[in-house]
């Protein structure tokens, strides 16, 4: 493997004018692009200490013999050198985006003489018409099936219709009425290829004028008497009208859009993107990659531009369409849009909606995506091998007697120094255990000092372990406790303690243990800027490799614990915030106070509560509601909005 070193370009070779540059590995494959406002800058970057690289850019850095680069004049020159290279190279260094799941496509055979109807998966091959792909593959066979009652164009395979066609006798579909039979000579190919055509047409989008079309011909049929042939287009009309409501308009003015949105936490980033044609969602895809280094969200969403727009694998819906939606503006702000308008050969419109059903659209693509990341993690946490495999890892790497297979992980949260408190999740055997989580509200230490409630969440919870050990003495010893029944939370001793911090986190929660005299509990904290793992009395910090099982494990823990102490910190808070603002309404006591909470769960539910919901709590008449309706009216709400800005959590 090269050294770094042994290629680094001599001090002020490299110009500061902006360029794209490409590494190169010994045999001249390139394996990373990338592109820079200051390309000296930029280089020297991945020439500095190997320690503070993200563990994908070392072994790129590791792997590659060469750099080169190519100055251009403005942001612009660099997307379109950008998209270029990584078009032609297909860095395998750079993100790669991989579909989380296979999308099924409708494909019309239009170089065939009897022009057939399929969905399909996978490649595509020449001469086909290819229509999706598609959300869902039984919602697109059904509307493909209620389409062939209206136009009964041919969908058997090859060996079906070469079958039908040397028996003479038709398949199942043309007995029913779904196929027109030109296997056995029902219709000609130049009247079948007319039927096809009104499928492709369909597909496309263009409804409007078959239906119009449908309709005319059922109302001259009735004209002339006809009413047997009018009863059959007016089936197939409300067939037709069934398999459009499928494809329900989202936008009204007939745009062309593509609405991308994202997902991501410090190891994945999930995309989603809708493709919308003459206002329909014709298709929708998703993708899920691995982050490989500390990318912002407008540059995630920039380098997706690029590889969508300039892989030829990847299938789009129609190509580049007349206008993209995206969630932030790109990092290079408008010289994507310019990009695209090359590609495309017309003009494209690239911006952040701001209202309206494009961004309430928006809004839905962004939902899927964080779910279909929500899903990602879930299956892979859910498999028995890499959780075998993340317990391996984490003790070899941390060198445990055995594999951690429980996990406490520990966080604080607080805003601004006030309501702090802490949360405990517990992970046995990979898999988070939500009966064992426990909440903590802090006690002996004020204001922003996460170092010091750290270090009495942690004296608290093991004190309790000690006090229930030595409860658990003896033959009687039970995990339940006998006077109450209750199960003795604290009775178990975890394999691996996490703390969410670096150092200073760590020290904290060591000298609490030893505080206690416990010392057979292994201790690690987990920075969140580089996903560094730090042991106690370790002057440098554990790197994990940025694929790992394990790390992976360490991160949806302190994910959690993250997660459950804000949760615990805004109920709180909303608490708090609710008996002060009705602390002097006549009548009103603390458990009136307490009820009301209750009820609606948050401060912002009773600010949209009537007088009659309000009314509705046990012990609260119309008079007090309304009095707490005027407390409530006479402060101001954009306290409670601007508050929870300022949320923190260590």
């Amino acid at each position: 493997m090269p050294n770094p070193a042994s290629y680094r370009p001599a001090p002020g070779t490299i110009p500061t004018d902006p360029g794209v540059y490409r590494f190169s590995d010994p045999a001249g494959t390139v394996i990373y692009v990338g592109k820079a406002k200051n390309l000296r800058q930029r280089l020297n970057s991945y020439f500095a200490d190997p320690a503070g690289l993200h563990f994908r850019t070392q072994t790129m850095v590791r792997t590659a013999a060469k750099v080169e680069w190519t100055v251009v004049r403005n942001e612009l020159e660099s997307l379109q050198l950008e998209y270029t290279w990584i078009k032609q190279f297909d860095p395998r260094f750079n993100v790669k985006y991989r579909d989380d799941k296979s999308y099924p496509w409708v494909a019309v055979t239009w170089a065939e003489e009897f022009p057939r109807v399929f969905v399909g998966r996978g490649a595509k091959r020449k001469g086909n018409r290819y229509y999706g792909p598609y959300a869902q593959a039984w919602a697109i066979r059904d509307t493909i099936d209620s389409l062939l009652r209206v136009f009964p164009m041919r969908s058997c395979t090859n060996g079906v219709f070469r079958a039908a066609k040397a028996s003479g006798r038709p398949c199942l579909l043309g007995y029913i009425g779904k196929c027109s039979a030109p296997c056995v000579g029902r219709i000609d190919a130049e009247d079948h290829r007319a039927i096809a055509d009104d499928v492709c047409d369909f597909l496309a989008g263009n409804t409007t004028q078959l239906i119009r079309r449908l309709r005319t011909d059922m109302l001259a049929a009735s004209e002339n008497l006809e009413f047997e042939r009018a009863a059959v287009l007016r089936d197939q009309l409300g067939a037709l009208e069934s398999a459009t409501e499928r494809n329900a308009i989202v936008l009204g003015d007939g745009t062309d859009a593509d609405v991308i949105a994202l997902a991501s936490d410090e190891l994945e980033v999930a995309i989603q993107i809708f493709h919308v044609r003459a206002g329909r969602v014709r298709g929708e895809r998703g993708w899920v990659a691995d982050r490989s280094d500390d990318s912002s969200l407008d540059e995630l969403v920039e380098s997706f531009c690029l590889q969508l727009y300039s892989n030829p694998e990847i299938e789009l819906s129609g190509g580049v369409p007349k206008e993209v939606l995206l969630p932030v503006e790109p990092a290079s702000g408008s010289a994507l849009e310019e990009l695209l308008t090359d590609v495309r050969g017309g003009r494209v419109r690239v911006h952040v909606p701001q209202r309206g059903a494009k961004l309430a659209l928006l809004e839905t693509v962004a939902r899927n995506a964080k779910e279909a990341l929500v899903l990602h993690k879930t299956k892979r946490a859910a498999d028995l091998s890499t959780r075998n495999q993340a317990l391996e890892e984490l003790q070899e790497a941390l060198g445990l007697e055995a594999p951690p297979l429980r996990i406490e992980c520990y966080d604080i949260s607080h805003l601004q120094g006030t309501e702090v408190v802490g949360s405990m999740v517990v992970f046995e055997d990979g898999l988070s255990r939500r009966s064992e989580y426990r909440r903590f509200v802090i006690r002996t230490v004020e204001g922003s000092n996460d170092v010091g409630a750290i270090h009495e969440v942690i004296s608290r919870r093991f004190r309790r372990y000690l006090d229930d050990q030595a409860s658990l003495s003896g033959e009687t010893a039970m995990l339940v406790d006998a006077t109450t029944g209750a199960a003795r939370k604290f009775a178990y001793k975890p394999s691996l303690v996490v703390v969410d911090g670096g150092a200073p986190q760590v020290a904290a929660a060591q000298a609490a243990l030893a505080e206690l005299g416990i010392t057979d509990v292994p201790l690690v904290g987990l920075a969140k800027r580089l996903e560094e793992v730090w042991l106690p009395g370790e002057e440098f910090p554990l790197i994990l490799p940025r694929a790992s099982e394990g790390l992976f494990l360490l991160q949806r823990a302190r994910d959690e614990a993250h997660r459950f102490a804000i949760t615990h910190h805004r109920g709180r808070r909303s608490a708090s915030m609710v008996e002060s603002l009705l602390d002097g309404v006549p009548g009103l006591g603390e458990l009136r106070r307490k009820a009301l909470l209750k009820h609606f769960g948050s401060l912002k539910k009773l600010r949209a509560a009537s007088v009659e919901d309000i009314a509705l709590v046990p012990g609260i008449g119309p008079r007090t509601a309304q009095a707490v309706k005027d407390a409530l009216a006479a402060s101001e709400p954009g306290e409670a909005v601007n508050t929870a800005t300022g949320e923190i959590s260590s």
